[in-house]
């Protein structure tokens, strides 16, 4: 696998591009319809089965009737295409390091931020932050995976950027119990002289 594979496909007039090593792709259902939207994965995501992206198809609920007039039984009711019906709320975009549970649904407009934790079954309607764990429908935040300073340090460390032969040689750091001295000098020893 190239180092800066990125894999980037449309689904209509909506880009998608993911990240190398992420998995679970073969499993998830991206649903577009009407306006487009961008949907990005970033690199050594877990994606696991059931789990559901929307990218647009919003009913308009400012609107006296949320029936997506000229998009579905256009002939039979002989109305135009109207602009703006079925919306999208945005882009979505998952970070780095993301682990997306089983069944889960992302709505359009949403952003997942790296190392971020998505439970089982939730319904993530709201952005989620760096090493954060949601939860429930709507998802909410259950717990921070680590504090603001480790967060912090991991961010500055964008392991998932690095070429592959320095992820091997920060392979034993990735899979231990993050140390905020542990990092700081690991980031330090990358300024000075960056690993092979």
């Amino acid at each position: 696998m190239d180092e800066s594979s990125t894999d980037q496909v449309f689904l209509g007039n909506s880009p998608i591009s993911v990240g190398r090593y992420t998995y679970g792709l073969e499993k998830l259902t991206i649903h577009q319809w009407g306006e487009g939207a961008a949907l990005k994965i970033g690199s050594f995501c877990s994606i696991a089965s059931s789990v559901t992206i929307y990218l647009g198809g919003n009913h308009r609920v400012d609107w006296i009737s949320t029936f997506p007039f000229g998009h579905v039984f256009a002939e039979e009711l002989g109305v135009p295409a109207v602009e703006g019906h079925p919306s999208t709320n945005g882009d979505v975009v998952i970070g780095n390091d993301v682990w997306i549970g089983k069944g889960s649904t992302i709505m359009s407009g949403v952003t997942i931020g790296n190392g971020a934790v998505i439970s089982a079954n939730s319904h993530v309607i709201k952005d989620v932050a760096p090493y954060e764990i949601v939860g429930g429908n709507p998802a909410k935040t259950l717990k921070r995976r680590f504090d603001a300073e480790v967060v912090d340090l991991l961010e500055q460390l964008a392991w998932w950027d690095r070429p592959l032969p320095q992820i091997k040689q920060l392979f034993p750091l990735l899979v231990s119990q993050p140390n905020a001295q542990q990092l700081k000098e690991v980031l330090q020893k990358l300024n000075q002289s960056p690993l092979a």
